[in-house]
Parts: structure tokens; sequence; C-alpha cells
């Protein structure tokens, strides 16, 4: 089980990864290993039985199933925006895009 660190502590590989949820049109590469690992940073990620995570962003709690591959499917992709979302990270993800396109 890990607690929340804040948006503060993400580091570059947890940037791309938000980055990358929010992409439009929706990535099919993004792995379920970098979605927990930036989950743990952003919440609380607790593993269960057959695969199953229970992840809370602010007050919002969520029930992930592992994927069959390694990457993250479609409905993920939506489920962890509104959560991000409603986490405050709206603000974030829109300075990170601001930055890539000053470049």
């Amino acid at each position: 089980m890990t607690t929340s660190q804040g948006p503060a502590s993400l580091n570059n590989h947890h940037r791309d990864t938000l980055l990358k949820i929010f992409q439009h049109p929706t990535s099919h590469n993004i792995e379920w290993r970098n979605v927990v690992s930036l989950l743990e940073v952003a919440g609380t990620v607790e593993e269960g039985r057959e695969g199953k995570f229970r992840v809370q962003l602010g007050s919002e709690i969520e029930f992930f199933d592992r994927p069959k591959h390694k990457d993250i499917d479609t409905q993920q992709v939506v489920d962890l925006r509104r959560m991000l979302l409603g986490a405050g990270y709206g603000p974030i993800v829109e300075e990170l895009e601001a930055k890539g396109t000053e470049d």
C-alpha cells in the first residue's frame, strides 16, 4: 500500500505517463506498470485478489483489473482521466502540454 505524496513529487517518468493518459487521440501504448507507478505517487494503490487493484485519488475510489497484456485499454484511460482531473491534475497536465509546445 502506498500513500499520496502530491503532484510535486512527479518525476519525468510519471509526467510522461500522465501526458500519455491525456493524449488525444487516445494512446494505445500506455503500460500498466507505468500507470501503477504514477498512481502510487498520486494516490493509494492496493492490489487485491485475481489482479484487481483498488485505487484512491482524492476522495474517489475505483477498481481496475490488471490488463491481460502490458497496455491499458481505452476504458481504463477514460476512468483514469476522470480520476486524475477530479484529484486536481488538470492544471499540471495543461502546464506540461504548454511546455511541450514551447520547444
